[in-house]
């Protein structure tokens, strides 16, 4: 799902309205690169690092559920606000915060004694990630101009899926020999180095006045909203059921977030969601269809690994390298995609690639205990890489010609929020498959393919009844 989210949030980059040219344009880059890297190698390798965690913390399910939801929540909630308060503060100042935030985060997680501190450093992480990627990513988009812009954001993009795809590798084979704590150190060396190059290579753009008040209480309100329906889904997903509390808080957060709404509305233009981007049909139906493929992807990525791991008997490293085709197969197809996208339009890739992504997890079906993976695990897995391969490059085309000018930035942004809300999500779906064993396991893994299929199914419908067709592409009317 990192390699997605690579190409999801270059769009952000790729819109940065002011451009201008930088001196050390390599080592900007590399910043810009390792900088992102700590959010992609860590929201990838965790997932690994599950079943570890389960076994030290005798942790439920729902537990597990929060190790990673606790990282997710503040990073989808806050991930407009960070990129705004690098617009008014600075971005290469805010850039530093939020790296030096994660690598201490990263060393509190390694160090953690319970999970209560696993999980308040994992939220801070969250922080940091939402400090550091949007910066990185304006920063990269105004240092550069014209084509090579586009050439540094396709290899930022391509070593962000790179990163994404080593971090479960590199994860699994450190909890097979040194245990869990050490996939939290591999963060540090990433952050010393690009808070070094940051320093040194790194200057804010002089603005020419001063960017409007950030919006800390859509800030707040969208946290606590995301917080009490994650909590609530996760409670009543579980074995516990729909009780009383899980109702409360999904009660609160369906509250908290009209308040979140109505915030938007009164703020206008300067809201960190300005709710004029739905005026579109299209940019409605893309945020729907984001939602629900990366939602999928969320499942999948954690799922998956858990599964070979618990019921496979897979070693951490194998369990990593299983996704490795996804996201070998996303890098190298994307751009071909986004080229076809450009020449005929989004709408059709949109349709067809969640389709593609629906049969991978039909496919998911024939995965059993004893399962081997060249012909079970990786027919699944390459349907679904096919599938995400035609649609990831086309939403994000897509997303931007859904809106004018002035909104790129505020669109690509919702947009890659969107779709970490949606992983986010579906993990606090999963308790009842993470708390089960043996068979149970196994048949919980096939409910949820089957859920992840009607997702996608759901997305592709999306696409085909929300997003407008290309001018070039429609029918005349009146015989115009």
């Amino acid at each position: 799902m990192n390699a997605a989210h690579a190409h999801c949030d270059a769009a952000i980059a790729a819109e940065s309205l002011a451009a201008r040219e930088t001196s050390h344009p390599n080592w900007l880059l590399t910043t810009t690169i390792l900088a992102s890297s700590l959010a992609f190698i860590d929201g990838s390798v965790i997932n690994v690092g599950l079943p570890a965690l389960g076994v030290t913390f005798k942790a439920a399910a729902g537990d597990l559920q929060w190790v990673i939801n606790a990282y997710l929540l503040p990073l989808s909630a806050l991930l407009l606000l960070g990129g705004a308060a690098g617009d008014r503060y600075g971005r290469a100042r805010l850039l530093v915060i939020g790296i030096a935030m994660f690598g201490a985060a990263s060393i509190g997680c390694a160090l953690a004694q319970n999970l209560v501190w696993l999980l308040a450093c994992r939220a801070l992480q969250g922080v940091g990630a939402a400090l550091l990627l949007p910066n990185s990513l304006a920063i990269l988009g105004t240092a550069f101009s014209g084509e090579a812009r586009g050439r540094a954001i396709g290899i930022w993009a391509s070593m962000g899926a790179v990163m994404g795809a080593i971090g479960p590798v590199l994860g699994g084979w450190l909890i097979d020999t040194v245990g869990w704590r050490s996939i939290f150190l591999i963060n540090l060396p990433l952050a010393v180095g690009a808070i070094v190059l940051a320093l040194m290579f790194v200057r804010d753009a002089r603005r020419e006045e001063k960017a409007p008040a950030l919006d800390l209480a859509g800030g707040v309100l969208a946290t606590a909203a995301l917080g009490a329906l994650t909590w609530g889904l996760t409670i009543g997903a579980g074995h516990a059921g729909w009780t009383l509390v899980a109702l409360a808080l999904a009660f609160a957060g369906v509250v908290l977030t009209l308040g979140f709404l109505a915030v938007e509305k009164f703020k206008g233009e300067v809201a960190m969601m300005p709710l004029s981007l739905f005026g579109s049909s299209s940019f409605v139906g893309l945020t729907l269809l984001t939602s629900l493929l990366y939602g999928a992807m969320g499942a999948l990525f954690v799922l998956i690994p858990y599964v070979l791991i618990q019921a496979g008997k897979y070693s951490g490293a194998q369990a990593g390298a299983a996704l490795l085709p996804f996201a070998v197969l996303l890098a190298a197809a994307s751009p071909l995609m986004g080229s076809l996208a450009g020449r005929v339009g989004s709408r059709g890739p949109l349709i067809v690639g969640p389709l593609v992504v629906a049969g991978g997890f039909l496919l998911v079906l024939r995965i059993g205990a004893g399962s081997d993976y060249w012909t079970t695990v990786f027919p699944a897995i390459l349907a679904i890489a096919i599938g995400m391969a035609a649609a990831v490059a086309p939403l994000t085309t897509a997303v931007l010609a859904t809106v004018d000018s002035g909104h790129t930035g505020s669109a690509s942004g919702v947009n890659s929020a969107v779709a970490r809300t949606g992983g986010m999500v579906a993990t606090a779906s999963l308790g009842a498959v993470l708390g089960a064993s043996g068979s149970a396991l196994i048949s919980g893994l096939h409910i949820a393919a089957i859920g992840c299929a009607i997702a996608s199914i759901a997305a592709s419908a999306s696409a085909f009844f929300l997003i407008e067709l290309p001018p070039k592409f429609r029918l005349p009317r009146d015989g115009v």
